[in-house]
């Protein structure tokens, strides 16, 4: 499969937020750990980073990265490597181990 664009990660990680921001729980959860106010968040969207910081929060609690993931008929793998894009970090490759906190162990 071709590698993915950044404009693709940024694409993934918008619809992340409107998927976050549907919900009501999942957006009171996002602002209480980010700090990010209601009237903030338009602003907030715009600075760097925060794209990646939208795909960490999914990354950081697993049953809402994989609901996420199964509402939009996407793999986590793929979540987590448009996050190390964004963020600046190395992609693991083909064949590589990626281990998530509840002890699935992904192949990318």
């Amino acid at each position: 499969m071709a590698e993915k664009s950044i404009e693709f990660d940024e694409a993934l990680a918008t619809a992340a937020l409107s998927w976050i921001a549907s919900d009501g729980e999942q957006i009171s959860r996002f602002m209480a750990l980010t700090g990010i106010e209601p009237e903030q968040m338009r602003i907030a969207a715009s600075q760097p980073g925060f794209l990646g910081g939208v795909l960490e929060f999914l990354l950081g609690h697993e049953p809402t990265l994989m609901r996420f993931c199964e509402d939009n008929d996407l793999s986590p793998t793929l979540v987590q490597k448009a996050y190390k894009r964004l963020a600046g970090a190395p992609v693991p490759g083909p064949g590589d181990f990626v281990y998530s906190r509840t002890g699935h162990i992904f192949v990318m």
